[in-house]
């Protein structure tokens, strides 16, 4: 069984549910981190000295950290070669979407985005740097509507770990107040998401926890 430390309401945790759930594992999570603290103890800091979750434990093995990383892992040990390709080609270039939207797409949208619409009182935000980032993320997503304008999935026709990474953004991206552009391809990847029970259940999570008023 895996065992997750981390609160469900972080995105990389979020994204390593999901791919928990869509992979048909067993878990058990412990909140971790933000209002529930425990990230900054002795036991947890030995398992990621660095005090941030997502931390995964597979069985009696060593604590994993880093969310790509979990992904990487847990998609090479029980992924099919659907979602995580063996043939090294075929695996680089899933990789290769799951890096950009890892390294690329969330960053561009988490503290840039999200932090200021929902972790930023109204009164301190600023709205010229929020405007600017949107208008960089929707550069962003312009990539990811060629992408899906010709296939179902950010890599092909089946789920990825791509999507993973890809798409646990979209949730929250879709739920806050900010101006969107018409891009019908995300939309319809957006929409076909929310109807997996995995997405549902560890992505479309209430983030009211993490608002600042």
């Amino acid at each position: 069984m895996l065992t997750v430390w981390g609160r469900k309401t972080s995105s990389n945790v979020q994204a390593v549910m999901w791919c928990i759930g869509e992979l048909g594992l067993d878990y058990r999570r412990i909140d971790v981190g933000h209002r529930y603290g425990g990230n900054d103890t002795p036991e947890f800091l030995a398992m990621n000295p660095n005090g941030l979750v997502p931390v995964v434990r597979d069985g009696d093995g060593e604590p994993l950290w880093e969310s790509g990383a979990i992904l990487r892992y847990l998609a090479a040990r029980y992924g099919g070669d659907a979602f995580w390709p063996r043939d090294v080609v075929r695996r680089a270039a899933v990789d290769m979407w799951a890096e950009w939207a890892k390294v690329t797409v969330a960053q561009a949208f988490t503290v840039p985005i999200f932090w200021r619409v929902v972790r930023t009182a109204p009164k301190d935000r600023d709205e010229n740097a929020l405007a600017a980032a949107v208008r960089a993320f929707d550069r962003l997503l312009a990539i990811a509507e060629v992408r899906l304008a010709a296939q179902p999935f950010l890599a092909g026709e089946t789920l990825t770990l791509a999507d993973i990474q890809f798409g646990h953004v979209l949730y929250r991206y879709f739920e806050i107040p900010v101006a969107r552009p018409a891009l019908p391809a995300l939309r319809r990847y957006y929409d076909g998401l929310t109807l997996r029970p995995a997405y549902r259940e560890h992505v479309m999570v209430s983030f009211d926890e993490l608002r600042v008023t």
